[in-house]
């Protein structure tokens, strides 16, 4: 695995997967995570921010949370709590000491702008609908050039959308802000499509292995995904516990982890009864349209069980002397 450090944002709605990929980044040795922006999505905002804060719990940490967008540039918010729980969390938050974890004055938006003239070649994870790196790239045009590498979990490169027949839900939630992200020219900019995580479950005797590491962390993670687990494999009859944000993470923290990719052009419909939020994806080789955004084709896997292995370990705090 890299030994490179980095610095490291990550924007989210802190559902199910954005919880794992968050204790993926925070346990990585070569990764500083210097602040977590909160949008809408899985579930509201507030509640987004509240589950970071279990998250910094769980790893016994302090990184600054920014509240940030309540709703999408045009649309009416989306929920997936049928998916992650009422709190986003599998519905365990009741369960837990309330977190102390409150969000700073600062808006988000206004932050990933801050943090990136403050860490040049920052990496910026986005796991949730791109809202808030819509705002940022309009309210400061040196955003883009600042930031050295986007990777975001989202997208159906092949129109294969779990939101909508072509959509996938973080675009489909936000198409008017994907489009401006997509569109915006950052340099370095890596997507995990919806098709990709299909590829890549987590088998059940994997999910399982970790489920009962029998650590404090192990538990959580646990318990948290229970209910989504019991949906998986007995309602939908997955081959594996499906994993979008951490697949995302791993390409982030783990950049050559990324084992196929294709430079393509990609853009984000607005309109239409059918295609809004598709992510369509120019694969003609002969196309007069300029590349924008490395599609994650391929991830390795054994890289992502080691980092949600080192995830769910325990950390000092765990096993006082």
């Amino acid at each position: 695995m890299s030994v490179v450090r980095q610095t490291m944002v990550i924007d989210t709605d802190a559902g199910v997967d954005d919880a794992i990929a968050l204790l993926m980044a925070l346990a990585h040795p070569a990764t500083q995570v210097v602040g977590i922006t909160a949008t809408h999505g899985n579930v509201d905002v507030d509640q987004v921010v509240a589950n970071v804060g279990v998250v910094l719990d769980q790893m016994g940490l302090e990184v600054p949370i920014y509240r940030g967008a309540d709703r999408p540039l045009v649309a009416e918010p989306l929920s997936s709590a049928h998916i992650h729980g009422e709190d986003g969390l599998g519905g365990i938050r009741a369960t837990l000491p309330p977190t102390q974890h409150r969000p700073a004055a600062e808006h988000a938006a206004w932050a990933l702008t801050r943090l990136a003239r403050e860490h040049p070649g920052l990496t910026v994870l986005a796991l949730g609908p791109l809202t808030n790196l819509a705002l940022a790239v309009r309210l400061d045009p040196e955003f883009v050039r600042h930031v050295g590498r986007l990777v975001v979990m989202g997208g159906a490169i092949e129109a294969r959308g779990n939101a909508s027949p072509s959509a996938e839900y973080n675009i489909f939630a936000d198409p008017e802000a994907a489009a401006i992200v997509f569109d915006a020219g950052f340099e370095d900019f890596w997507l995990l499509p919806w098709e990709t995580t299909l590829k890549h479950p987590l088998r059940w005797d994997q999910y399982d292995a970790l489920a009962n590491l029998g650590t404090p962390r192990a538990a959580f993670f646990g318990r948290m995904t229970a209910s989504l687990a019991r949906l998986l494999r007995e309602q939908l009859a997955a081959p594996g516990f499906l994993l979008p944000d951490p697949l995302a993470a791993t390409v982030a923290l783990e950049p050559e982890a990324a084992r196929e990719h294709a430079f393509v052009p990609i853009g984000v419909e607005t309109l239409g009864t059918y295609g809004r939020g598709l992510t369509s994806v120019d694969w003609r080789p002969q196309t007069a349209a300029a590349p924008n955004v490395h599609a994650v084709l391929t991830v390795d896997e054994p890289t992502l069980v080691t980092l949600l292995q080192r995830a769910l370990q325990p950390s000092p705090s765990d096993n006082p002397p």
